[in-house]
Protein backbone atom coordinates (compact mmCIF):
# COMPACT_ATOMS: atom_id res chain seq x y z
CA UNK A 1 0.00 0.00 0.00
CA UNK A 2 3.06 2.24 0.73
CA UNK A 3 4.54 2.00 -2.50
CA UNK A 4 1.06 2.44 -4.39
CA UNK A 5 0.51 6.03 -2.78
CA UNK A 6 4.33 6.74 -3.02
CA UNK A 7 4.09 5.77 -6.90
CA UNK A 8 0.77 7.82 -6.95
CA UNK A 9 2.07 11.09 -5.26
CA UNK A 10 5.39 10.39 -7.88
CA UNK A 11 2.68 10.33 -10.80
CA UNK A 12 0.96 13.62 -9.45
CA UNK A 13 4.69 15.27 -9.45
CA UNK A 14 5.05 14.81 -12.91
CA UNK A 15 1.68 15.69 -14.20
CA UNK A 16 2.38 18.99 -11.77
CA UNK A 17 5.70 19.66 -14.11
CA UNK A 18 8.21 17.97 -11.24
CA UNK A 19 10.12 15.23 -11.74
CA UNK A 20 10.17 12.14 -9.55
CA UNK A 21 13.28 11.57 -7.61
CA UNK A 22 14.27 7.13 -7.73
CA UNK A 23 17.08 7.85 -5.98
CA UNK A 24 15.84 6.87 -2.63
CA UNK A 25 15.89 2.94 -3.48
CA UNK A 26 18.63 0.77 -4.40
CA UNK A 27 18.36 0.65 -8.33
CA UNK A 28 17.83 -3.13 -8.08
CA UNK A 29 15.07 -2.99 -5.96
CA UNK A 30 12.03 -4.06 -7.17
CA UNK A 31 10.36 -0.73 -5.47
CA UNK A 32 12.32 1.28 -8.20
CA UNK A 33 11.15 -1.57 -10.54
CA UNK A 34 7.17 -0.79 -9.89
CA UNK A 35 7.93 2.85 -10.05
CA UNK A 36 9.42 2.46 -13.07
CA UNK A 37 6.87 0.60 -14.84
CA UNK A 38 3.82 2.88 -13.51
CA UNK A 39 5.95 6.17 -14.97
CA UNK A 40 7.53 4.54 -18.41
CA UNK A 41 4.77 4.62 -21.14
CA UNK A 42 7.13 3.06 -23.79
CA UNK A 43 8.97 0.29 -22.50
CA UNK A 44 8.47 -2.30 -19.74
CA UNK A 45 11.26 -2.89 -16.55
CA UNK A 46 12.04 -5.72 -14.89
CA UNK A 47 14.41 -8.25 -12.47
CA UNK A 48 17.80 -8.76 -14.90
CA UNK A 49 19.88 -8.97 -11.80
CA UNK A 50 19.37 -9.66 -7.97
CA UNK A 51 19.43 -6.47 -5.31
CA UNK A 52 22.31 -7.84 -3.93
CA UNK A 53 24.09 -7.47 -7.34
CA UNK A 54 24.60 -4.20 -7.54
CA UNK A 55 28.38 -4.31 -6.74
CA UNK A 56 28.53 -7.10 -9.63
CA UNK A 57 26.47 -4.32 -11.80
CA UNK A 58 28.96 -1.30 -11.06
CA UNK A 59 31.71 -3.82 -12.09
CA UNK A 60 30.05 -4.10 -15.47
CA UNK A 61 30.09 -0.37 -16.27
CA UNK A 62 33.05 1.71 -17.66
CA UNK A 63 34.41 3.56 -20.55
CA UNK A 64 35.29 7.17 -20.79
CA UNK A 65 33.66 9.84 -22.61
CA UNK A 66 34.68 10.89 -26.72
CA UNK A 67 34.98 14.65 -27.48
CA UNK A 68 32.59 15.77 -29.68
CA UNK A 69 32.53 17.04 -33.68
CA UNK A 70 29.55 19.02 -34.80
CA UNK A 71 30.26 18.36 -38.51
CA UNK A 72 26.85 18.30 -40.09
CA UNK A 73 25.49 15.92 -42.97
CA UNK A 74 22.19 15.46 -45.21
CA UNK A 75 21.08 12.88 -46.87
CA UNK A 76 17.92 11.06 -47.32
CA UNK A 77 17.34 7.97 -44.99
CA UNK A 78 14.81 5.15 -44.30
CA UNK A 79 12.45 5.51 -41.46
CA UNK A 80 13.35 2.15 -40.37
CA UNK A 81 16.92 0.62 -40.67
CA UNK A 82 18.09 -3.03 -39.60
CA UNK A 83 21.71 -4.15 -40.16
CA UNK A 84 20.81 -7.64 -39.91
CA UNK A 85 17.83 -7.28 -42.85
CA UNK A 86 20.34 -5.14 -44.83
CA UNK A 87 23.00 -7.68 -44.94
CA UNK A 88 21.72 -10.50 -44.14
CA UNK A 89 24.78 -12.51 -45.27
CA UNK A 90 26.37 -10.89 -42.22
CA UNK A 91 23.45 -11.39 -39.86
CA UNK A 92 24.83 -13.97 -37.65
CA UNK A 93 28.19 -11.97 -36.82
CA UNK A 94 25.43 -9.50 -36.09
CA UNK A 95 22.81 -11.51 -33.80
CA UNK A 96 25.60 -12.04 -31.68
CA UNK A 97 25.48 -10.96 -28.10
CA UNK A 98 28.50 -11.13 -26.09
CA UNK A 99 28.75 -11.68 -22.25
CA UNK A 100 31.59 -9.52 -20.58
CA UNK A 101 30.72 -11.48 -17.46
CA UNK A 102 32.23 -10.00 -14.58
CA UNK A 103 35.01 -7.80 -16.25
CA UNK A 104 34.19 -4.26 -16.53
CA UNK A 105 35.29 -4.29 -20.51
CA UNK A 106 32.06 -3.26 -22.22
CA UNK A 107 34.20 -1.17 -23.99
CA UNK A 108 36.01 -3.80 -25.48
CA UNK A 109 33.37 -6.09 -26.18
CA UNK A 110 30.96 -3.16 -28.26
CA UNK A 111 34.70 -2.68 -30.42
CA UNK A 112 35.38 -6.18 -31.01
CA UNK A 113 31.57 -7.07 -31.69
CA UNK A 114 31.22 -4.02 -33.87
CA UNK A 115 34.53 -4.95 -35.77
CA UNK A 116 33.47 -8.56 -36.67
CA UNK A 117 30.34 -7.12 -37.85
CA UNK A 118 32.08 -4.20 -40.16
CA UNK A 119 34.49 -6.89 -41.44
CA UNK A 120 32.13 -9.29 -42.83
CA UNK A 121 30.13 -6.11 -44.35
CA UNK A 122 32.98 -5.22 -46.09
CA UNK A 123 33.86 -8.89 -47.02
CA UNK A 124 30.01 -8.66 -48.59
CA UNK A 125 29.86 -11.99 -46.42
CA UNK A 126 32.36 -14.00 -47.04
CA UNK A 127 34.45 -13.52 -44.29
CA UNK A 128 32.25 -14.54 -40.88
CA UNK A 129 35.05 -13.88 -38.09
CA UNK A 130 34.68 -13.26 -34.68
CA UNK A 131 37.26 -10.66 -33.24
CA UNK A 132 38.86 -10.74 -29.68
CA UNK A 133 37.82 -9.15 -27.33
CA UNK A 134 40.17 -10.92 -25.26
CA UNK A 135 43.23 -9.34 -27.02
CA UNK A 136 42.08 -6.06 -26.32
CA UNK A 137 41.48 -6.31 -22.63
CA UNK A 138 44.74 -8.15 -22.40
CA UNK A 139 47.05 -7.52 -24.31
CA UNK A 140 45.82 -3.81 -25.71
CA UNK A 141 47.65 -1.56 -23.43
CA UNK A 142 44.44 0.33 -23.38
CA UNK A 143 42.02 -0.88 -20.42
CA UNK A 144 41.81 -3.82 -18.67
CA UNK A 145 38.61 -5.70 -16.52
CA UNK A 146 39.32 -2.42 -14.04
CA UNK A 147 40.19 0.80 -16.11
CA UNK A 148 39.05 1.68 -19.58
CA UNK A 149 40.31 3.81 -22.56
CA UNK A 150 38.16 6.65 -24.81
CA UNK A 151 36.82 3.73 -26.93
CA UNK A 152 38.19 5.89 -30.22
CA UNK A 153 41.12 5.00 -28.89
CA UNK A 154 40.60 0.98 -29.64
CA UNK A 155 39.94 1.76 -32.98
CA UNK A 156 42.91 3.74 -33.30
CA UNK A 157 44.90 0.57 -32.09
CA UNK A 158 43.19 -1.83 -34.83
CA UNK A 159 45.18 0.54 -36.95
CA UNK A 160 48.28 0.29 -35.42
CA UNK A 161 48.72 -2.77 -34.30
CA UNK A 162 45.51 -5.20 -35.08
CA UNK A 163 43.31 -7.85 -33.92
CA UNK A 164 43.30 -11.75 -33.64
CA UNK A 165 40.20 -14.03 -33.99
CA UNK A 166 38.34 -14.89 -31.07
CA UNK A 167 34.56 -16.11 -29.71
CA UNK A 168 32.81 -16.36 -26.86
CA UNK A 169 34.14 -18.55 -23.76
CA UNK A 170 35.67 -22.19 -25.03
CA UNK A 171 34.80 -21.04 -28.06
CA UNK A 172 37.12 -20.97 -31.67
CA UNK A 173 39.69 -18.20 -33.09
CA UNK A 174 43.11 -17.35 -31.61
CA UNK A 175 42.16 -16.39 -28.78
CA UNK A 176 38.83 -16.40 -27.40
CA UNK A 177 37.49 -15.34 -24.12
CA UNK A 178 38.62 -16.57 -21.08
CA UNK A 179 36.22 -15.78 -18.36
CA UNK A 180 33.45 -17.58 -17.77
CA UNK A 181 29.88 -16.15 -18.14
CA UNK A 182 27.08 -15.56 -15.71
CA UNK A 183 29.83 -14.70 -12.88
CA UNK A 184 26.45 -12.62 -11.26
CA UNK A 185 26.87 -11.62 -8.05
CA UNK A 186 30.84 -12.44 -7.39
CA UNK A 187 33.87 -9.76 -7.59
CA UNK A 188 35.24 -8.23 -10.07
CA UNK A 189 37.46 -10.28 -12.45
CA UNK A 190 40.93 -9.51 -12.81
CA UNK A 191 42.55 -8.64 -15.77
CA UNK A 192 44.02 -11.27 -18.04
CA UNK A 193 47.27 -12.45 -18.65
CA UNK A 194 48.58 -11.62 -22.40
CA UNK A 195 50.27 -14.95 -23.71
CA UNK A 196 50.29 -13.91 -27.34
CA UNK A 197 49.84 -17.31 -28.23
CA UNK A 198 46.82 -18.88 -30.08
CA UNK A 199 44.67 -21.83 -28.46
CA UNK A 200 45.90 -25.20 -28.68
CA UNK A 201 44.59 -26.38 -32.38
CA UNK A 202 44.24 -23.16 -34.16
CA UNK A 203 46.07 -23.32 -37.68
CA UNK A 204 47.41 -19.90 -37.65
CA UNK A 205 50.00 -18.32 -35.10
CA UNK A 206 49.16 -15.21 -33.20
CA UNK A 207 50.96 -13.28 -35.26
CA UNK A 208 49.64 -14.63 -38.79
CA UNK A 209 46.05 -14.25 -37.10
CA UNK A 210 46.21 -10.00 -37.19
CA UNK A 211 43.87 -8.35 -39.11
CA UNK A 212 44.28 -4.89 -39.32
CA UNK A 213 42.12 -1.31 -39.41
CA UNK A 214 42.46 0.96 -42.20
CA UNK A 215 40.94 4.06 -40.86
CA UNK A 216 39.77 4.78 -37.49
CA UNK A 217 36.27 7.47 -37.30
CA UNK A 218 34.87 9.89 -34.60
CA UNK A 219 30.95 10.09 -36.12
CA UNK A 220 29.30 13.78 -35.45
CA UNK A 221 27.24 13.47 -32.69
CA UNK A 222 24.22 13.96 -34.45
CA UNK A 223 21.43 11.70 -35.76
CA UNK A 224 21.48 11.80 -39.65
CA UNK A 225 25.64 11.68 -39.53
CA UNK A 226 25.03 8.15 -37.11
CA UNK A 227 22.51 7.04 -39.30
CA UNK A 228 24.34 7.72 -42.24
CA UNK A 229 27.38 6.20 -41.40
CA UNK A 230 25.27 2.55 -40.34
CA UNK A 231 23.18 2.60 -43.37
CA UNK A 232 26.04 2.53 -45.49
CA UNK A 233 28.89 0.67 -44.07
CA UNK A 234 27.14 -1.16 -40.93
CA UNK A 235 26.65 -1.16 -37.13
CA UNK A 236 28.79 1.21 -35.16
CA UNK A 237 29.96 1.52 -31.38
CA UNK A 238 28.14 4.23 -28.38
CA UNK A 239 29.23 5.07 -25.40
CA UNK A 240 26.63 6.32 -22.84
CA UNK A 241 25.88 7.08 -19.27
CA UNK A 242 24.06 4.45 -17.26
CA UNK A 243 21.38 5.32 -15.02
CA UNK A 244 19.56 3.39 -12.07
CA UNK A 245 16.79 2.60 -14.22
CA UNK A 246 18.90 0.75 -16.91
CA UNK A 247 19.72 -2.31 -15.34
CA UNK A 248 15.87 -3.33 -15.39
CA UNK A 249 15.63 -2.95 -19.11
CA UNK A 250 13.02 -5.67 -20.77
CA UNK A 251 11.85 -4.13 -23.50
CA UNK A 252 10.49 -0.91 -25.17
CA UNK A 253 11.97 2.44 -25.54
CA UNK A 254 14.47 3.57 -22.77
CA UNK A 255 14.32 6.82 -21.56
CA UNK A 256 16.03 7.90 -18.12
CA UNK A 257 13.89 8.49 -15.41
CA UNK A 258 16.54 8.39 -12.59
CA UNK A 259 18.54 10.84 -11.84
CA UNK A 260 21.45 8.35 -10.40
CA UNK A 261 24.34 8.14 -12.81
CA UNK A 262 25.77 5.03 -11.68
CA UNK A 263 28.45 4.73 -14.55
CA UNK A 264 29.78 4.47 -17.87
CA UNK A 265 29.23 1.73 -20.55
CA UNK A 266 29.61 0.80 -24.30
CA UNK A 267 27.48 -0.97 -27.01
CA UNK A 268 26.87 -1.68 -30.07
CA UNK A 269 23.75 0.24 -32.06
CA UNK A 270 22.59 -1.73 -35.23
CA UNK A 271 19.56 -0.02 -36.40
CA UNK A 272 16.71 2.49 -35.68
CA UNK A 273 12.68 2.83 -36.08
CA UNK A 274 10.15 4.26 -33.87
CA UNK A 275 8.03 2.49 -31.31
CA UNK A 276 4.69 3.89 -30.62
CA UNK A 277 5.88 7.08 -31.84
CA UNK A 278 8.88 7.10 -29.99
CA UNK A 279 11.95 7.04 -32.48
CA UNK A 280 14.75 4.52 -30.93
CA UNK A 281 17.78 3.32 -31.60
CA UNK A 282 18.31 -0.36 -31.88
CA UNK A 283 21.33 -1.70 -29.77
CA UNK A 284 23.51 -4.96 -29.03
CA UNK A 285 24.78 -4.82 -25.01
CA UNK A 286 27.43 -7.05 -24.00
CA UNK A 287 25.49 -8.85 -20.85
CA UNK A 288 24.03 -12.13 -22.18
CA UNK A 289 21.26 -13.21 -23.81
CA UNK A 290 19.28 -12.91 -20.13
CA UNK A 291 19.65 -9.17 -20.16
CA UNK A 292 16.94 -6.91 -21.35
CA UNK A 293 15.27 -8.10 -24.55
CA UNK A 294 17.41 -10.82 -25.55
CA UNK A 295 20.52 -9.12 -24.53
CA UNK A 296 19.04 -6.11 -27.10
CA UNK A 297 17.68 -2.46 -26.24
CA UNK A 298 16.19 0.24 -27.59
CA UNK A 299 17.09 3.96 -26.94
CA UNK A 300 15.43 6.93 -27.50
CA UNK A 301 16.75 8.43 -30.66
CA UNK A 302 17.13 12.31 -31.39
CA UNK A 303 17.68 13.33 -27.41
CA UNK A 304 21.03 12.08 -26.83
CA UNK A 305 19.18 9.60 -24.08
CA UNK A 306 22.35 9.40 -21.42
CA UNK A 307 24.44 10.81 -24.14
CA UNK A 308 24.26 7.88 -26.19
CA UNK A 309 24.54 10.26 -29.66
CA UNK A 310 27.71 12.25 -27.81
CA UNK A 311 30.42 9.64 -28.29
CA UNK A 312 29.83 6.95 -31.70
CA UNK A 313 32.93 5.62 -33.24
CA UNK A 314 33.51 3.29 -36.18
CA UNK A 315 36.17 1.99 -39.04
CA UNK A 316 37.48 0.79 -42.08
CA UNK A 317 39.27 -2.80 -41.89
Amino acid sequence: MIIFIEIFLCSLLLISGGRCDLNEYNPLSDEIIQRINYLDTTGEDGRNFHPSQLEYVESLLSAEEDEEDTTEIAEPLPEIFDARTKWPECEPIISLIRDQSNCAAGWAFAAASTMSDRYCIQSMGSHKLNFSAQELIACGGLGGCDTSPRIFKVWEYLVRKGITTGDLYEGGGCMPFSIEPGHHGEEPAPTPSCNKVCQPGYPKSHRQDKHYGKEAMEISPNVESIQIEMSRYGPVQAGFDVYADFLSYKSGVYKVESKDKIGYHSAKLIGWGTEDGVPYWLAANSWGTSWGDGGFFKIRRGFNESGIEAEVVSGVL
